[in-house]
């Protein structure tokens, strides 16, 4: 990195901690800096090198810290990395790590990165977000088996403060990466004396970031208290963070209207008119994609045009303006609005355009018949998993009307807890499932590389090496042009085989009480409490 480019975050970051000091003398603190927030759902886990959903993120964001943190506008700044320096053929990563300490008291070192890192890509550990670390040298090789020796991956410790950081390419958004939840460290003491549930025990759940867990009352509350080991402990102002698991969006806005919640983000969908109208709720950006996913090794999904026909039989139209109401762009494409494209200040989404038609029913009809369902005729019955939540409800009682309606088939929905449902989606048990991909930083990359042949976040089971190589092609090239036109073709292949059905782009609605300050709500979907507190009310 620049030494200019540098100097100007560090000083961007002081001006922004110093207006947050101001806000916190000008409106008096509460005695009790306790903040309540709904996380909706029990964390499937919450070691980072597995993790996959944004409800974990949201707690492992909050008790680890990375190389480089997220701002509030989602730019990397520096966090355990005090500095880095990027070789002139942006390969090489030098960082420089400062004095930092574990929820333990134990140093954070290099070697905690590189051990975690090495671990989330060890066959052994079966990490799904294994393939974001394939930017690595070596990588990709040692994670499918093609190398055994850990060694020979681009990650190595020099000494407790230096890590040096090799790439197969060079990647314009790999500090953004190191922001994100598998690139973080893990004691490994704490992480081999804990075994595969290290992180369910409060004596071997060691984190380092601005909080840290002590009480998990399972399917009902997180309780964090700050981490007083926390290298920024003071800008840390909350004394406590409580993450309770209410599922029913309805009972979510009873607790938030009755003071049991501060902060929510699944507000019934139904009162969102009244919400807007009496300024309870606000709408921040979404970087995300709600979709439905194939099943396409089996019948009937095995075959894209029926994929196509079910994709092109509903009214996206409809479902945001009479379901979800939070002012939701149908999606007629995969990747959404919001992220740059190869020429300076285009949109991807605008340069790409649209792939099919909303609720082409002719068009759908027409491809069933060719695959051999003229009408639904000879459809196996069709069953729609979806996790519970009020709205995913909705939206699947919606979709079972339209493909009854426009195609003759005859469904079911099926709704499963979070964890069981995850885990059916893993092991392949399921037709159709209801999916959101949230963006895990702001480049195009984040959506595109979800659906390479057997990654850890593909499971559709579809698999196109056209695609794969485009991917390929994208992350490795050096021209920008190259690099957007090979991730605008790999979108349109992935759009002409269908394995995903995309459904809106997301918004996201926020109950947030007006005593509750300086939250860092990210565009892709994270809470950041580091530096929110309470003000008198």
């Amino acid at each position: 990195m620049r030494r200019s480019l540098l100097l100007a975050m560090v000083l961007s970051a002081a001006l922004a901690l110093g207006s947050a000091g101001m806000a916190f003398a000008a409106e008096k603190p509460a005695k009790n800096q306790t903040l309540t927030f709904n996380l909706s759902v029990e964390p499937q886990t919450i070691d980072p090198n597995k993790s996959t959903g944004v409800p974990e993120a949201i707690v492992e964001l909050n008790i680890f810290d990375g190389l480089t943190r997220l701002d509030k506008t989602d730019r990397p700044v520096p966090a355990i990395a005090r500095s880095w320096k990027i070789s002139k053929d942006g390969k090489e990563y030098t960082f420089h790590l400062r004095d930092a300490k574990w929820s333990n008291g134990d140093p954070v070192t290099a070697y905690d990165f590189e051990y975690s890192w090495k671990r989330a890509l060890n066959p052994a550990t079966a990490a799904e977000y294994a393939y974001y670390l394939y930017y690595l040298k070596n990588g990709e090789e040692y994670n499918t088996g093609k190398i055994k020796d850990a060694n020979e991956v681009g990650v190595k410790a020099i000494d407790a403060k230096t890590l040096k950081v090799t790439l197969t390419a060079p990647t314009a958004y790999f500090l953004s990466l190191t922001a994100f939840p598998t690139y973080m460290p893990l004691n490994k003491k704490a992480v081999e004396a804990g075994g595969d549930t290290w992180y369910t025990k409060m004596d071997t759940l060691v984190t380092n970031g601005p909080f840290k867990i002590v009480r998990w009352s399972h399917q009902d509350k997180l309780e964090m208290v700050k981490n007083p080991n926390y290298w920024d402990a003071r800008k840390v102002k909350l004394d406590k963070l409580v993450y309770t698991m209410v599922e029913a969006e309805s009972t979510e806005l009873t607790m938030f209207e009755t003071g049991q919640i501060d902060l929510g983000h699944f507000p019934p969908r139904p009162e969102l008119p009244r919400l807007r109208e009496q300024k309870i709720v606000k709408f921040t950006p979404y970087l995300g994609t709600y979709f439905y996913e194939f099943n396409t090794s089996k019948a009937p999904f095995d075959n894209p045009k029926v994929r196509k026909a079910f994709a092109m039989a509903i009214n996206r139209r409809q479902i945001v303006e009479k379901v979800t109401k939070a002012g939701e762009v149908p999606a007629m494409a995969w990747v959404p609005y919001g992220m740059p494209d190869a020429k300076a200040g285009t949109d991807f989404r605008k340069s790409g355009g649209e792939f099919f038609k909303d609720n082409d029913v002719a068009t759908a009809k027409k491809l069933l018949a060719e695959a051999g369902y003229p009408d639904g005729k000879g459809l196996p019955p069709i069953e729609i998993l979806y996790n519970t939540l009020e709205m995913h409800k909705a939206i699947a009682e919606a979709i079972q009307e339209m493909w009854k309606k426009n195609l003759g088939a005859n469904v079911t929905i099926t709704n499963q807890e979070w964890k069981v449902y995850l885990q059916n989606r893993t092991d392949g048990n399921f037709q159709v499932a209801r999916a959101g991909w949230i963006g895990d930083y702001v480049h195009p990359m984040t959506f595109i590389d979800m659906m390479i042949s057997n990654g850890g976040n593909n499971r559709s089971r579809w698999a196109d090496k056209k695609y794969d190589d485009l991917v390929e092609v994208a992350k490795t090239t050096t021209n920008a042009a190259k690099q957007y036109k090979a991730m605008h073709d790999a979108e349109k292949i992935l759009m002409d085989a269908m394995p995903i059905l995309p459904i809106y782009f997301y918004t996201q609605p926020v109950l947030q009480k007006s005593y509750v300050k300086d939250v860092a709500i990210s565009m892709l979907g994270f809470f950041d409490f580091s530096s929110a507190w309470i003000a008198q009310h």
